[in-house]
């Protein structure tokens, strides 16, 4: 049964950045409500739509952006930024010590810096009542299949200012195919990069007016799922003192100064290793930094990450030894021989995190390893495997490059007592 106008008191944020409050039936989970507000909002079982706000928290502020409420790309606008990053970093505190892994959390980074260099824009085609093909681009609507369609996204990057033109622009050209088209941007040093999915294959004239559209909005690359259409200049991205070709749909950091800060925690925590393994490599994020100081083994399942990782390596100055093994480390982890020898190991997995591989650390010896995670719960779980086997917690830091999300992302730091990595000959 539907009610219309329950009275609600919010108690605190859920993991999706939803209001939570004691309903008749039990939760109710409010989308923009606050922690302390008074609200009234329209309950259909344990969902909820905020209406009003009868009492507000304290910590509202005037979100940025016009769509917010709309749009679901923002969970959290209108929490004040201390409010906000308390929150954020008690998700992940709290999912610790579901856990049963004890540490104290270092305080949280912001890492939005100056936005997105990579968002991705969904196309949708449609018959008017006169029959007209018409068709919607922009951001999917919160808890909707429907497009909301924006003029501009605040949390881009200046670097990204062309990318909604673009991307209107483009699922014009393909509207006749009358197909849900998914269209991701990445802002890179030589341009935008475009890669298109749903279209299926294209056909000739169809492909021309693509290569016509990269060339009168001076795109860098067009590519149809990860196939490349036209590319007129390289799309390329500063590594630390590589340069990369990015590969068409690969992975990337959301925001520059995540990518960086990441990158930073990694580094430090590896410094003066000798031999490092990264594990779960992508396009060599850290792998590429990290060989400046270090001989490094990149282990990747993406064969084209890891051509381009190579590639950028072979043109960097002063690198030591880097070498790269394609290889799925959820089906075939290093073993405790393989990572023997090893000073350091980070790994950056997928959500999924990485069980397997963290089971084989656990049974292993070495000195020091480096979780990179976007995902909390498969972190902590990662995390007991390894304390359980042995490893010592020494550091979490929690990183917010998705500024207004429920989503938070962190480097941990783990070590084995020294004594354990002398009985096994570890060097450094």
């Amino acid at each position: 049964m539907i009610d219309l106008n329950a009275r609600l008191h919010i108690e605190k944020l859920g993991q999706r950045g939803e209001g939570i409050a004691r309903g008749g039936n039990g939760p109710v989970y409010v989308p923009h409500a606050l922690p302390g507000e008074t609200i009234v909002a329209e309950v259909d079982g344990e969902r909820g739509r905020l209406a009003q706000v009868l009492a507000p928290s304290p910590d509202r502020i005037a979100p940025i952006c016009q769509y917010y409420t709309i749009c679901g790309g923002c969970a959290v606008q209108a929490f004040a930024p201390p409010a906000y990053a308390a929150w954020k970093r008690g998700l992940l505190a709290e999912a610790l010590a579901r856990a049963g892994v004890g540490v104290e959390l270092a305080p949280m980074i912001d890492a939005h810096g100056l936005g997105r260099r990579r968002a991705t824009f969904h196309a949708r085609t449609f018959h008017d009542a006169r029959g007209y093909l018409k068709v919607e681009t922009g951001f999917m609507q919160a808890r909707a299949h429907a497009i909301v369609e924006i003029e501009a996204c605040p949390v881009l990057a200046p670097a990204m200012a062309g990318a909604l033109p673009l991307a209107r622009a483009l699922a014009k050209v393909l509207a006749p195919l009358e197909k849900p088209l998914d269209i991701t941007v990445t802002a890179t040093l030589s341009g935008l990069d475009v890669d298109v999915r749903g279209t299926g294959p294209l056909d000739f004239p169809m492909t021309q007016k693509l290569i016509a559209l990269a060339q009168s909005h001076d795109l860098a690359r067009v590519s149809n799922h990860g196939a490349i259409l036209v590319e007129r200049r390289p799309p390329v991205l500063a590594m630390g003192r590589a340069m990369l070709v990015l590969p068409p749909g690969g992975f990337l950091q959301a925001t520059q100064a995540g990518e960086e800060t990441l990158a930073q925690k990694v580094l430090a925590a590896a410094q003066g290793v000798k031999r490092v393994a990264d594990l779960f490599a992508g396009v060599g994020t850290f792998a590429l930094r990290l060989a400046e100081k270090a001989e490094v083994l990149a282990v990747e399942n993406d064969p084209k990450a890891n051509a381009a990782c190579e590639k950028a390596a072979h043109g960097a100055q002063g690198l030591r030894r880097l070498t790269i093994e394609t290889r799925d480390l959820f089906v075939r982890p290093l073993t405790v021989a393989e990572l023997a020898g090893f000073g350091a190991v980070v790994f950056d997995p997928p959500r999924a995190g990485a069980q397997a591989q963290c089971a084989q650390l656990a049974a292993s010896y070495v000195p020091r390893v480096i979780a990179v995670s976007c995902n909390v719960q498969s972190f902590c779980r990662d995390a007991k495997i390894l304390t359980d086997g042995g490893y010592r917690l020494d550091s979490v830091t929690p990183i917010d490059q998705f500024r207004y999300s429920p989503h938070v992302e962190m480097v941990a730091v783990f070590s084995r007592p020294a004594a354990a990595g002398r009985k096994r000959g570890i060097l450094s």
